[in-house]
């Protein structure tokens, strides 16, 4: 495999060298602050990751607020305790894009909030409690207890909630390829993202870099985001 530091001189190159790539890194993650987010504010982001799945994320975050007031501001208390006509009323709601499914995997994932609120004091202390060397297993919990959180949509998930992990986007999966990794185009496989993990480990270990700056870096290392 192609060490870790071919990759990020190669990112450098592409972005303008090493303090103009440096500028491209998210925030580091903060366990600290994760511990401390709301049940209602990671319920909020479930709700938008599932519904920009297959939509113009513009469309969805310009119709935010109205999702937050349609969804009683993502209390999973109040929600799980909802009577049908309320969550039929929501199919009919202009406030919000109407797709049924999506709609109904809110009320599900306010009761898996809960469920893992119970056992762990907040979802936010369990998500900081979670390793990142096994966000393949997160990403299996994810999709078996919460509702339309498997694939893409669980990574983005744990992304925007602050979570130190990877994303398996197009370019990743293009940098994991070209530097020796026998993985599919599209990363879907148990076996494939078990690849992914274990490479993701050994560079976290070679550089001491968070996951999210790894993922960033391989991602802006190859593929059509090169600066002029």
């Amino acid at each position: 495999m192609t060490p870790f530091k071919t990759i990020r001189a190669r990112a450098e190159k592409r972005k303008g060298g090493p303090k103009a790539l440096e500028a491209l890194m998210p925030e580091r993650p903060d366990l600290k602050r994760l511990a401390k987010l709301g049940d209602d504010r990671i319920l909020a982001e479930m709700t938008k990751r599932v519904f920009c799945a297959g939509f113009a994320w513009s469309v969805i975050e310009s119709k935010w607020d109205g999702f937050e007031d349609a969804f009683l501001r993502f209390a999973p208390a109040k929600l799980t305790f909802q009577p049908e006509d309320y969550w039929e009323g929501l199919m009919r709601d202009a406030r919000i894009v109407r797709n049924g499914a999506k709609i109904l995997s809110v009320r599900e994932n306010a009761a898996f909030v809960q469920g893992i609120a119970k056992e762990h004091g907040s979802f936010g202390r369990f998500l900081a409690k979670w390793p990142s060397s096994d966000e393949i297993g997160l990403l299996d919990l994810l999709s078996k207890r919460g509702s339309r959180l498997g694939g893409n949509t669980g990574q983005m998930l744990l992304r925007f909630v602050g979570w130190d992990g990877f994303v398996t986007s197009k370019d990743v999966v293009a940098c994991l390829r070209e530097a020796g990794l026998d993985i599919a185009e599209e990363v879907k496989s148990k076996g494939d993202l078990a690849k992914v993990q274990a490479q993701f480990n050994l560079w976290a270990e070679e550089t001491g870099l968070p996951y999210t700056h790894l993922s960033r870096i391989c991602a802006l290392s190859i593929g059509e985001n090169r600066s002029e």
